[in-house]
């Protein structure tokens, strides 16, 4: 059987890249093509034309008392949706297999290679791969698409259409990991797969999975300012 055909796809900015993103790609040590979207050096048009609708939207009260304010934010969030959208459509149709996107407050320690995406992360009957949380939202800091499922196109479709119809803002909260989780659940209505690496639990549910063994995702302040994470054990 011949080997995956694998991309890795992040987005920062340029400030972002000062902060913590230089880490990323000072570590980036993975044998796969790396597709960096600038939000700085190009905006999608569509990505635009959301960002111009929606810019005036302030988050609602009730979360900005409890510190909240990420979960009604769906602009800030909206330039990860667009990149990763329009790189699942455009590397389909390039014939590659898989799709990584990984944030770009990530810092990489161990070597991968085809053969270990297709033992821990690829499931040919799945569509994508994700870090499932239980009943709370996932941790979309890492997805898998596998670009050969199906009904791959159709979700990246179905994903793109919300925020390009405003309808993000129907739902009753608006980063994107929320979004990612609500149209992968229709898929699964559907009778689509997907394959959860997640343990179900709250936390850094990325550093208790098999990907903690090779990857520090540096989420929040308190990691991006250590440039680590505490609970990374390698």
């Amino acid at each position: 059987m011949a080997p995956l055909k694998i991309k890795v796809i992040t987005t920062w900015n340029n400030k972002l890249f000062e902060e913590y993103a230089h880490r990323f790609q000072e570590t980036y040590n993975w044998p796969f093509e790396l597709i960096v979207y600038n939000e700085d050096d190009e905006i999608l048009p569509d990505l635009k034309k959301f960002i111009e609708r929606n810019k005036h939207r302030q988050p609602i009260s009730d979360y900005r008392k409890k510190g909240k304010e990420f979960l009604t934010d769906g602009v800030r969030f909206s330039y990860k949706v667009y990149a990763y959208t329009h790189a699942i459509i455009t590397q389909k149709i390039k014939n590659i297999d898989g799709l990584i996107c990984i944030d770009a407050d990530s810092v990489f320690h161990k070597k991968i290679d085809e053969e270990w995406i297709k033992k821990h992360i690829h499931r040919d009957d799945c569509m994508m791969t994700y870090l499932g949380r239980g009943n709370h939202y996932s941790e979309c800091g890492f997805l898998y698409f596998n670009l050969n499922h199906a009904d791959t196109l159709a979700y990246a479709n179905r994903m793109k259409s919300l925020y390009d119809t405003d309808g993000i803002y129907n739902l009753k909260e608006q980063h994107d990991s929320f979004i990612w989780d609500y149209v992968r659940k229709e898929f699964e209505n559907r009778g689509t797969k997907n394959f959860d690496i997640g343990d179900g639990k709250m936390g850094h549910v990325q550093a208790r999975s098999i990907l903690g063994t090779v990857y520090d995702h540096t989420k929040g302040p308190r990691r991006k300012a250590a440039g680590k994470s505490a609970e990374f054990k390698l």
